[in-house]
């Protein structure tokens, strides 16, 4: 026991420095919402966020400032509207808009200086005015036109932290509110940011506030990890009915997350901002503390290599201890490697399973290993599914498997049990009755 805890926080230790080499001089786009800012978890927020810049990653934010601004229109007796998302105010609200967007800056700015960090809060921004849309006139709302990158950049290369209030300038000087959550995913856009984060109030993404669709696996928490594009319209698809504030809020960040990704944005993370710690947790680990929105090269199943072999012993070995997994050797996987796959998640090993062919044509799938961080996101069926794909492509003349505790779950996945008499030669020669294992087998 104590070795597994040991293994355990050492595995969690190499995350950690993994992540910080992987991302360092990284480009992070961060959205705070407004209601963070005087609640309890602002600073420990604030505090993470430093951490994260000193980490090496170059931190942009972006906060929102739709309470403050209601608190000081309210306070003014100035009414307001929405329309599609919008705040609709007249002329005469918007120096109270901006003393409220730039008030909120400036507290963001004032903690961060606490923790002995510089920000510069600044007008990289300008813009156009919304208009006139199916003879709707938005009047003060604005939408970003260009981005000062040149200027940006110097800022980032000066080991600053830019802050940008929700206001954008026309090339005339005139001011314009925006959506802090629009400016945060275009900033990330015209940077090619490596990570795009929402720090959201209550923004889990679980069964009990959405539909999940089938296949969609969720962490130990029950939120779910990761969604790739194919995935999220899956999901889009099965929540379009929802109707909730909240659900609303989150499908169009969701949105906004789909179009930063085909636009070139690594990662989008979307996070509740309720949990403090969430930020490095999402940043510095596998599966994280919120929902990931991803194009590519996040988790992926590829052929062995001979460097993988410690971290195959590595993901193995809790499974040998438990008796589900016969022991393997270094030199034995240095013979059977061509036969195994693994599946890598941010560099890292964190599954792997194994193809072995015989001379009759059948094929055995064996060495099926899942890290118990993902044994919850849907990576073991994927991968049978991976070798049984590959084993009719091979026209393999039967697909079998032999298991001691897990029968059950291989014939969820469509195996069926039947007799050790159905084994190739070689195979049959090797089952032993002290082991016992059950022979199930694959109809392709």
């Amino acid at each position: 026991m104590e070795q597994s805890l040991i293994r355990e926080k050492a595995e969690r230790i190499r995350d950690v420095i993994r992540y910080i080499h992987r991302f360092k001089n990284a480009t992070v786009v961060i959205y705070i919402d407004g209601i963070f800012v005087d609640s309890p978890v602002f600073l420990s927020h604030i505090k993470d966020i430093c951490l994260i810049h000193e980490s090496g990653l170059r931190v942009i934010l972006v906060p929102g400032a739709r309470e403050r601004i209601d608190e000081i229109l309210k306070n003014a007796n100035i009414d307001w509207t929405y329309h599609n998302g919008y705040r609709i105010t007249s002329e005469n609200a918007m120096p109270l808009i901006k003393m409220a967007a730039f008030d909120v800056s400036n507290q963001i700015m004032t903690a961060l200086a606490g923790e002995k960090k510089t920000a510069v809060i600044g007008n990289w921004v300008r813009v156009r005015g919304k208009g006139v849309i199916d003879g709707f006139d938005y009047a003060t709302i604005g939408e970003i036109d260009k981005l000062q990158e040149d200027s940006l950049k110097t800022v980032l290369d000066n080991g600053f932290i830019p802050i940008f209030p929700c206001i954008g300038w026309s090339v005339s000087g005139k001011p314009y509110n925006i959506s802090s959550i629009q400016l945060a995913a275009q900033i990330a856009v015209h940077l090619k940011a490596d990570k795009l984060f929402f720090l959201l109030p209550n923004a889990n993404i679980n069964p009990s506030l959405f539909n999940i669709p089938e296949g969609i696996g969720l962490s130990p928490e029950g939120n779910v990890p990761a969604l790739n594009l194919e995935e999220l319209d899956a999901f889009l698809q099965v929540n379009k009915d929802k109707k909730n504030i909240f659900e609303d809020k989150i499908q169009s960040v969701l949105l906004l997350a789909k179009d930063a990704c085909k636009a070139g944005v690594t990662r989008v993370h979307i996070l509740n901002g309720d949990a403090e710690g969430s930020l490095p947790c999402e940043i510095f680990s596998d599966l994280g503390s919120g929902t990931m929105i991803y194009a590519n090269n996040y988790g992926r199943i590829r052929d062995m290599r001979r460097n993988d072999i410690a971290d195959v012993l590595s993901v193995m070995k809790p499974f040998v201890e438990q008796g589900i997994l016969l022991p393997r050797t270094k030199k034995m996987l240095n013979e059977q490697f061509p036969f195994f796959i693994v599946y890598e998640l941010d560099g890292a090993i964190r599954a792997c399973a194994s193809l072995i062919p015989y001379r009759d044509g059948q094929m055995e799938i064996a060495g099926v290993a899942v890290d118990k961080t993902c044994s919850h996101i849907g990576v073991g069926p994927k991968l049978i599914d991976f070798l049984i794909k590959r084993a009719t492509q091979m026209h393999a003349t039967g697909l079998f498997l032999l298991t001691t505790q897990t029968s059950d779950w291989f014939e969820h996945l469509g195996f069926i049990s039947t007799d050790i008499s159905t084994l190739p030669e070689k195979r049959r020669k090797e089952w032993t009755p002290k082991r016992n294992s059950k022979v199930l087998r694959y109809p392709i």
